[in-house]
Order: structure tokens, then sequence, then C-alpha cells
């Protein structure tokens, strides 16, 4: 299964500047697969190290932090000689052993030329405890499968080249097609296993049961979580962020029978586990956006559409036979998809924007930061003349040059109104991930 994170290990393997390399991610989005892929492509041998299943392994990182006799010890582990150069030191689940983490900064002092990666989930709990290796390492983070890698991974090669390019009108037939197969992934998600799991036997219910299996392992991780948060309650802000993608948060209403502190301390564990998203109000009048980011007004994402679905508890039997794709589950899995596509193309810095004065519900879904300029976002199936946020928006931000509002319209642009009507598959590349469409995945 290629992914975009291939390309970005390759560059980090031939930099000048290495450091030693954290991987980050929620749990099964592929971190180990994609990194032991990569060390089996281009180096003689991978010394895995796994420090989840072998508990043993952690006394190596008492005491000393010596780079170069923890090696020597890994290697007699291993059975394993570890050549710079050669070798590529592998440290999965890393947050089991939070010494491991410190001691990345004498791999990067003592063993400048070992390749060292580390992969782990959970990874913030482990390093709030610690004296973390700042400016001695790197860090990367992959995120479930994109649409244009579903596609890859699904065999549509040229699709996915199409939807990486320039948004631009397409013909009928592959307007068509793209549609269908959006719809699809909808429902199957990016999560790697619940793609393989659909691809193995072409069955949607086989990729079902792999979410529900997901989705309780996160339930299994609950319990590491303890004492900071209840495990009930964190159940109970998971299921209900999930049906309330798109809307304002407000933690009174995120559970029943638990206080808001409560509740905003779990919300705020399920954003640190990267199992949620926190996609604040900002003021767009310049930038950073981020400088200008609301504590109190936000909305949230999952950290995939598949994983939603399965949460929500959505009849797929009813919401899969909806034509228009905005009207799947209310438009919320639509506003999902663009979301998560954002996080990619927006270098995980997602924002959306609420007019603060009285009385107003003038909001726009995200914004998008493309050249330097702010776009506002907008997921809808109306035509120009009802998107008043949107216009208010533009009337207000002059330093704002056009509007983006995603549907199953084909492309089409109104420049009398500074609009650009794009269709849902190209949320990726419209939104500022036109880097991807110089990584040809079926290259790496």
């Amino acid at each position: 299964m290629k992914r975009f994170i291939d390309q970005e290990l390759k560059k980090w393997k031939e930099s000048k500047r290495r450091k030693p390399l954290i991987l980050r991610g929620a749990r099964q989005v592929g971190k180990t697969y994609s990194v032991k892929e990569f060390g089996e492509d281009y180096f003689d041998k991978v010394a895995l190290v796994d420090l989840e299943r072998n508990q043993g392994w952690h006394r190596i990182f008492d005491g000393d932090l010596n780079a170069k006799r923890i090696c020597a010890d890994l290697e007699i582990l291993l059975n394993l000689k570890i050549l710079p150069g050669r070798t590529l030191l592998f440290i999965d689940e890393i947050q089991a052993c939070p010494r491991a983490i410190m001691a990345l900064r004498y791999f990067y002092e003592e063993l400048p030329d070992l390749h060292v990666v580390a992969a782990g989930s959970l990874l913030e709990f482990a390093m709030k405890d610690i004296s973390f290796p700042v400016g001695r390492v790197q860090f990367s983070h992959l995120h479930p499968l994109c649409f244009a890698e579903y596609l890859r991974a699904t065999g549509s090669d040229e699709a996915a080249g199409i939807i990486l390019g320039h948004p631009a009108k397409v013909s009928q037939t592959v307007h068509s097609f793209l549609c269908e197969e959006l719809r699809r992934y909808f429902f199957i998600g990016g999560m790697p296993e619940s793609v393989k799991a659909y691809v193995d036997t072409g069955s949607m219910r086989d990729s079902f049961e792999v979410q529900a299996e997901i989705c309780d392992t996160y339930r299994l991780d609950f319990a590491k979580y303890s004492p900071m948060a209840d495990k009930h309650c964190l159940n109970a802000v998971l299921t209900t962020i999930s049906q309330n993608v798109g809307q304002q948060i407000k933690y009174s209403r995120l559970g029943d029978g638990y206080s808001n502190p409560t509740l905003k301390r779990t919300f705020d564990l399920l954003c640190l586990a990267n199992i949620v998203r926190k996609v604040p109000s900002v003021d767009p009048s310049g930038l950073p956006l981020g400088a200008a980011a609301s504590e109190k007004i936000f909305k949230a994402l999952l950290v995939d559409i598949g994983l939603m679905r399965h949460l929500t508890g959505m009849p797929v039997d009813v919401e899969y036979g909806k034509a228009d794709l905005l009207s799947i589950y209310s438009g919320t899995m639509a506003e999902q998809f663009v979301g998560q596509e954002m996080v990619l193309s927006q270098k995980e810095d997602i924002y959306y924007w609420s007019r603060h004065a009285k009385s107003s519900s003038a909001e726009v879904d995200y914004i998008a930061v493309i050249d330097s300029m702010i776009h506002p976002i907008e997921v809808k199936s109306g035509a120009a003349g009802r998107l008043k946020s949107l216009h208010l928006f533009l009337q207000t931000y002059k330093n704002s040059p056009k509007g983006i509002v995603f549907s199953i319209r084909p492309y089409a642009e109104l420049p009398e109104a500074n609009i650009m009507f794009v269709p849902l598959y190209f949320a990726l590349s419209a939104t500022g991930g036109s880097r991807y469409s110089r990584v040809n995945l079926s290259n790496i």
C-alpha cells in the first residue's frame, strides 16, 4: 500500500540535516507498516525494537543513555549488527518507554550517521513527564489514507492522478466515476486495515468489521488514560463528537452526568491521542491564522471518516443510497471528508470562521491558506446566491481573493462573485495540496 509518507521518509534519509525521526499518529494508521517497508526498500537490515511487546528491553534505557552502549546492547538482543548507513534502527511503540524518547538526543549527538526512526501512539502522554530532546529530533505525522491514496490502493492510479492535479472540468463519465468512488470512501474510510479488507474481499461489510475492531481497540486504550479521565466519559464524548461533526462544540453537551471541567479534560485527551482534532474559530484579518484562534469557539473532526460512520451508528442502507453526497448524514460526512483532506493540505493547521456579532449565525465551514492568501471554504450544494455567509466573509475581509465551494457540481468559476465551485473529490489539491501532485505514488 503506497503512501505519501514513503516519499517523506526517503527525503529524510537523504537529508544532510537529518535527525532521529519521530513518526506520530493515532493507532492503526499504518506507522509500523510504512516504516518497515521503507527500511526493507532502502537499507540492508531493519533493527526493529518493539518496546510495547518487549517490556524487558526497557532496562536498556535505564541508567546512562550512551548511544553506543545502547546499540551494543540492542545488537545482542536482536542478534543483528547495527551499522550506520546500512541499518535502519526502528524503535516502535516508543511511548511505552519514555526514557527511550530521551535517548534520541544522544543518537543525534553521538551517532549522527545512524538512521533512527521512532514511532508510537499516545506519545503526548509519554512526553509530558520527561525532558524532551527539543531540537534533537524531527517529527512527521501519519494520517489515514486520503482519497488519492485510497484510489491508488484500489487500483485507480489514473483517477488518483486526476484529483491530485489542478482542479478543472472533467468528462461526465470521469465525474460520475469519481463521485461513486468517493461515496465508497465515505463508508470504507482511510484506515489501512479497513481499506485492505475491502480490496481483498470486495466487501464493504468486511471493512465495517475492521472499523468496529479499531474502535474497540481505541476503547481499550481508554484504560491507559486513567486516572486522567473516566473511560465511560471518554466513550460518551467520542460518540457525541462523531455525531456532531460540523457543529460548534459545547462541553456541557458532550456527556450527561459529568462536569464541564471533566468533559473538557476528556476532550483534550482525545485530541492528544490524535483520535479527535480541534478546529478553532479564527479572525481571518491576517496571518498566521493560529495567532487569532479561539480557545472557546471551536468544532471537531474525527481521525477518520470510516470510523465516524461506525461511531454514529448511522443506518448504512439508508445513507449509502442517497444520490447527493452532500445529503449523506445531513451533509456531515462531506464536511468531515473536506476537513480530513485539509488536515493534509494545510499541514494540520485547520480552522473555520464564525462571526462574533451578537445574534449572528454567519459562519464558513473552513478557512484555507493557499499561496499565503486566505480563502473561505464552504461544503454546500446550493447556488451562489444562497451562500450568504461566504458572501459576507468576502465582503468583510478584502484580503481574501476568492471563496471555494465544494459540492458534487462540475467545476465552475464565477469571477463576478469571486467564487469557485469545485467537486468534492478535488478537496486536497484545491485547498493547497498541490505539492502532492508532484508525487507519483506508482514510483515510490
